[in-house]
């Protein structure tokens, strides 16, 4: 758990941060609320968030037009318990009791939103299984 908050800290990684990292961010603060804390980052951050990115997550209900590329730092690995890269090649520096996935998901660079759903979609069910395992709610 991450030492600051007690919560489970995850960092997703894709070279741009421009799409699927973005994505899965929006997805896991989305879907879990406060119970997780969630960044993004990437190894060569682009200028934007991939425009149809944004179209295709507007049309769940989840605005992400004012996210912006980050820069991958150490420290942003260091901090976070899980970090999951988005099968782009992208790597982290790796830090022992760090737990590391990658995701097979297609670039959605250069598609329209159309391409750019099903990658959506695909997000959505890694992460609701990601918060299964480190967050699931508390039952009533």
């Amino acid at each position: 758990m991450a030492e600051s908050s007690g919560k489970p800290s995850v960092l997703f990684v894709c070279v741009h941060n421009a799409g699927r990292s973005q994505m899965a961010a929006a997805w896991l603060t989305h879907l879990a609320g406060d119970r997780v804390e969630v960044r993004s980052a990437g190894s060569s951050p682009g200028v934007s968030v991939n425009p149809a990115a944004v179209e295709a997550m507007a049309e769940v209900g989840i605005d992400i037009s004012a996210e912006t590329p980050k820069i991958l730092t150490i420290d942003a690995v260091r901090e976070s318990d899980v970090c999951v890269t988005m099968g782009c090649g992208d790597t982290c520096p790796v830090f022992p009791g760090k737990r590391y996935l990658d995701w097979k998901l297609d670039d959605p660079a250069g598609q329209g939103a159309a391409a750019v759903r099903p990658i959506r979609d695909g997000i959505k069910k890694l992460v609701e299984g990601l918060i299964a395992e480190i967050a699931p709610e508390a039952k009533a």
